[in-house]
């Protein structure tokens, strides 16, 4: 089975888009963008994953069935944000007395 070889110089340039996007993350986190923090939060952590899963995991250069396995688990994921997220914003729809 012959493999795709990477070269040191794309490594260490993924590793450095890892060390900045990880100081991105440290910086917004001590910016108060009000609701958005979440949002950026996820869109740089959704960046470093994809940077790792094609990369170091080898799912670039891999066969098309482990990318679509990889792509499904993704949509998964997102999926469970979504419902967990539309249920989490919508249950300030109901104002019971006595709690806020």
């Amino acid at each position: 089975m012959a493999e795709h070889i990477v070269s040191r110089k794309i490594y260490f340039g993924i590793f450095g888009a890892l060390i900045v996007l990880t100081l991105a993350t440290v910086g917004v986190a001590r910016i108060n963008l009000g609701e958005w923090n979440v949002v950026v939060a996820l869109t740089i952590a959704v960046t470093k994953a994809m940077l790792v899963i094609l990369y170091f995991m080898h799912i670039k250069y891999s066969k098309k069935l482990t990318q679509v396995v990889v792509a499904a688990g993704f949509l998964w994921l997102l999926l469970l944000l979504g419902l967990t997220l539309s249920d989490f914003l919508t249950r300030n729809w109901f104002n019971l007395p006595g709690i806020r």
